[in-house]
């Protein structure tokens, strides 16, 4: 049974996951919610209110901070619309859910290596209703596993008991939402924070992906910020780049030659912040650690995620938040919620999009305490740290919201090599300081990996 809940008091939880001080005012606007049977429109509200409320904090503003909960809903979706162009294919045609003997499994092959990973254990189909039949001989847990061993993506359907009892459900269970620590002493930070572009002069080093990090990093770039993206050789988003690369400059380099550590050790040197995603040792694996880092750069903001959680047998496990949505109860609760047979997600990406906005507030608590205290800072998230905290929310009954119009987006088109598109306007406003993104989206590797100043 569904129970009520309301925005505010899922705020004040995040605030004080997240911070020590009591919680600032928010006013939140549009009553309605997105259907589904957790509370995904009043976390996503919640979680953008905890970067409207960081942000006040840190620029020292009198302002009441407001979020518009039917805005904060669609930039759950899609912000940018195409015009006069195709919306691009969100899904590789053999990524989704598949009947097992068992059960459900969810297969995700949007990255190229992916697929060839599944295709590894599976072999190679003509279609998806032939890789159905073939995927229909296995257990669910054992395709899981295989998938996994084989350098794929892959996640089996459980209810949320089960993912209770499993050992990665029970570690993850015992992280907070925020997993921080203040680091070693930092020389005084030059930035001057004015109102109308508070992170005007911050470079920040975006080491992300699909789709927490990149709406972190987006964030940050509307304030102001230098978002430098670096991307390894190869790697492709073709369905989110115009979506989540506004206000960065995009470069490539192979982490994996030494010219490419040797660059990326003297950007972190100039970098004021650092927010990646790589699975929990990848980053240590290559050479660069957190005390790497912190040494690199003293006073670093270093903030990172990743899918599973950062203790417990899948902490380097692949994932993303289709697959956390299956393994650890939301599919499965939305089936019974609907009355369904077949797994049913939420409406939106939610883990990735909350997420990826409670890695900006976390990067902008860091900046606070880095300019009030002369220390670093560090914090790590995951999306199944997130699944839990928004499973403990159930939706309480509220009309659908109204479908996206031309009147929720911003009063000018958007221009880039991608072509014309129209943005959702931005769902916080803090009287004072607009989010504004000033550079176009860039595709992925079009820039070179340096800092522009």
């Amino acid at each position: 049974m569904c129970k009520p809940t309301e925005t505010a008091s899922v705020f004040t939880e995040l605030w004080r996951e997240l911070q020590e001080n009591s919680p600032p005012d928010i006013l939140y606007i549009h009553r309605g919610a997105l259907p589904s049977c957790f509370a995904v429109s009043d976390i996503a509200a919640a979680s953008i209110a905890l970067v409207a409320g960081t942000l006040q904090r840190l620029i020292s503003s009198n302002a009441t901070p407001e979020v518009d909960r039917r805005l904060a809903s669609q930039w759950f979706q899609m912000s940018l619309r195409p015009l006069n162009r195709p919306a691009p294919a969100l899904w590789d045609p053999f990524a989704g859910d598949y009947a097992t003997q068992d059960g459900w499994i969810r297969l995700h092959t949007n990255a190229a290596h992916h697929r060839q990973a599944m295709e590894r254990v599976l072999g190679i189909h003509a279609d998806r209703e032939a890789l159905a039949a073939t995927v229909k001989g296995w257990r669910s847990v054992a395709l899981e596993d295989a998938i996994a061993q084989a350098g794929g993506c892959a996640a089996a359907m459980r209810s949320e008991s089960e993912w209770r009892s499993h050992p990665q459900g029970a570690a993850v269970a015992r992280e907070p939402l925020f997993i921080q620590q203040f680091t070693g002493a930092a020389p005084a930070a030059p930035w001057r924070l004015p109102a109308a572009r508070p992170l005007l002069g911050i470079r920040v080093l975006d080491l992300t992906r699909i789709i927490a990090g990149p709406v972190a990093t987006r964030l940050l770039a509307g304030l102001g910020a230098q978002v430098l993206r670096i991307d390894p050789p190869g790697w492709a988003e073709p369905t989110l780049e115009e979506e989540i690369t506004a206000g960065k400059r995009c470069a490539r380099l192979n982490l994996k030659s030494e010219e490419g550590k040797a660059r990326l050790r003297d950007l972190l040197a100039k970098a004021d912040v650092v927010v990646h995603g790589y699975r929990a040792d990848a980053l240590a694996a290559l050479g660069f650690d957190e005390e790497t880092r912190s040494a690199l750069a003293p006073g670093l903001v270093d903030v990172s995620l990743n899918a599973w959680g950062w203790s417990g047998p899948w902490r380097n496990r692949r994932g993303f938040d289709s697959l956390v949505q299956m393994a650890c109860g939301i599919a499965h609760a939305g089936m019974l919620w609907q009355g369904s047979d077949k797994p049913t997600p939420l409406p939106v990406q939610a883990l990735d999009h909350a997420t990826g906005y409670m890695m900006a507030a976390a990067v902008l608590k860091g900046l606070y305490h880095r300019l009030h205290a002369q220390q670093g800072y560090r914090a790590r998230l995951s999306l199944a740290r997130t699944a839990a905290f928004l499973m403990a929310h159930p939706q309480r009954q509220e009309t659908a919201f109204p479908a996206r119009s031309r009147y929720d987006e911003l009063p000018f088109y958007e221009w880039s090599s991608f072509g014309l598109g129209a943005r959702l306007k931005p769902p916080l406003w803090l009287a004072g300081t607009p989010l504004a993104w000033s550079r176009a989206p860039s595709p992925l590797g079009s820039d070179e990996a340096k800092w522009a100043w």
